[in-house]
């Protein structure tokens, strides 16, 4: 990249504009990171320079907004793409530019071709070149997190969830004055578009530590602004076996989430802790599940990626979101959250709408609230039914893998720190069915349709209606059980099922 920007430098000096590299990009360098994004701005006309800049570098123009346009590189695929950002001076003066910024550590510049003769070898420090009106270089030097002004927030509210995630991306610590400034501005960030919420929400929980990162918008005030509707389960007490409120609770089970699945990504072998393995059976399942999500990824119907995915971890939030509606107390002052789930779903899936979550998020939302406790369920009746096991995955078919592995995750959540109970390792045994069926029987549990709909109309002489959706289920079911095998078995069956409920109904 050093290459690309020295041309860039070149480019700039022969048109005689100045050009300086700032923002992120700068950090970055100054933190030794990873950069492939560079920010840059000049006080030529950005837009016509960057259409230039393109050509020259044989890289793509893209107009971003009258503020910026971008240059992309596409590099071997070893490397990836290399992005350049083109503004202009914001204000008069390139001070001006770097005091209407976020934060200090971001209000830095430094001269785009100093900055490559350093990267070229060039004896001396970074932090010389750099242009720092601010002292942003000692709050990045000190890992501190700090504003340039205090109307900071107020100009842009998201700034607020963008501070949460750099602090903890770099591990940063947010300066106090900072801190009364987020608290003072929380109410104000339903005022942002819901795209942009989505992205920087989407990006704080994409990285690890989405447990601290969701404590952290709590203790800020910023999660129930988010989501008001989590606001009545804190200190919502719950029964026994349960450590923690529905809240606590909630936040819980994505901390569990993410240990689940480093748990389950990890290489074959590697020893599960305790609370995973508490004992010789569950380590067993547990080992048997890491191979059997190995061979789903091969098989394309599961991917890691899925269950640490954003998405995911915004459905294990909301996953108990039913119960504040629910809540209810018997004549012993036991306290039950009856129905739960059916109510939660599609309130899961109303506040995946309003953080501007795809279709295809939000019924994740929704099939995990409506289904979490199934798994769990399915092995307190003895043993677990061909029958049940079809059932399952009829209504959530892949989904169904995610599905089950968060029961497991809640289930830990449930628990806290308290020693895993009995339940634990048939929970276990119950999910490495479920998957085994799946993953490896899936033909078995799903067979192809004997019959077709209007086939079965017209040999039964039946009109259209709920009838046959019932008749098709029915033979699914008893060709799963290995009632029947053929197409004549199945009409003859639908028959005197047809029959069966007539004589029934007189």
């Amino acid at each position: 990249m050093v290459r690309v920007l020295l041309e860039a430098a070149h480019f700039f000096a022969e048109r005689q504009a100045r050009v300086y590299l700032v923002g992120g990009s700068l950090r970055d360098l100054l933190l030794g990171e990873v950069c492939v994004d560079w920010d840059l701005v000049t006080d030529g006309g950005a837009h016509k320079l960057a259409r230039q800049l393109a050509n020259r570098l044989g890289g793509s123009y893209v107009y971003l907004h009258e503020k910026a346009s971008r240059v992309v590189l596409h590099s071997p695929a070893s490397a990836g793409e290399q992005v350049l950002d083109i503004a202009p001076l914001h204000g008069g003066s390139l001070e001006e530019d770097l005091r209407a910024r976020d934060f200090t550590l971001n209000a830095l510049a430094a001269p785009l071709g100093d900055v490559v003769q350093f990267l070229n070898g060039s004896p001396g420090e970074m932090e010389t070149l750099l242009i720092d009106p601010l002292h942003g270089y000692r709050d990045l030097r000190d890992r501190r997190l700090r504003t340039v002004d205090d109307e900071v927030f107020r100009h842009d509210p998201l700034r607020m969830l963008r501070a949460l995630r750099l602090a903890q991306r770099y591990k940063l610590t947010i300066a106090p004055e900072t801190e009364n400034l987020i608290q003072r501005d929380a109410a104000l960030l339903p005022r942002v578009a819901a795209e942009r919420i989505h992205q920087e929400l989407y990006a704080m929980l994409g990285m690890p530590g989405a447990l601290e990162q969701l404590h952290s918008l709590d203790a800020y005030g910023l999660l129930t602004v988010l989501i008001p509707e989590l606001q009545p389960a804190r200190g919502m007490r719950q029964p026994p076996p349960h450590y923690w409120d529905v809240l606590e609770h909630s936040l819980q089970s994505v901390g569990a989430l993410e240990e689940l699945a480093g748990a389950l990504e990890a290489e074959p072998g590697t020893p599960f802790v305790p609370r995973l393995a508490s004992t010789a059976a569950a380590a067993e399942d547990l080992a048997e599940l890491r191979e059997l999500l190995s061979e789903g990824e091969r098989q394309n119907i599961f991917h890691f990626a899925d269950l640490r995915a954003p998405r995911m971890k915004l459905a294990a939030l909301l996953h108990d979101i039913g119960k504040p509606l629910t809540y209810s107390t018997d004549e012993q002052g036991d306290i039950h959250f009856y129905g739960h789930p059916q109510l939660g779903a599609p309130v899961a899936s109303e506040i995946m709408h309003r953080l501007s979550a795809s279709t295809q998020d939000r019924r994740l939302a929704q099939l995990v609230a409506a289904h979490h406790m199934r798994p769990g369920q399915l092995g307190q009746d003895g043993a677990v039914t061909p029958r049940a096991i079809r059932r399952y995955f009829v209504d959530l078919g892949p989904t169904g893998i995610l599905v089950a592995l968060f029961s497991l995750a809640d289930h830990l959540a449930t628990l806290g720190p308290q020693p895993r109970p009995p339940a634990w390792p048939r929970h276990l045994s119950v999910v490495r069915l479920l998957l085994a069926s799946y993953i490896r029987e899936r033909a078995k549990i799903l067979p192809p349709r004997l019959v077709r709909p209007d086939e079965l109309m017209n040999r039964l002489k039946l009109q259209p209606g709920p009838l046959v959706g019932q008749l098709l289920e029915a033979i699914a079911e008893a060709q799963a059980d290995g009632t029947i095998h053929s197409r004549e078995e199945a009409i003859l069956f639908a028959r005197e099922y047809v029959q069966t409920k007539e004589q029934a109904s007189q």
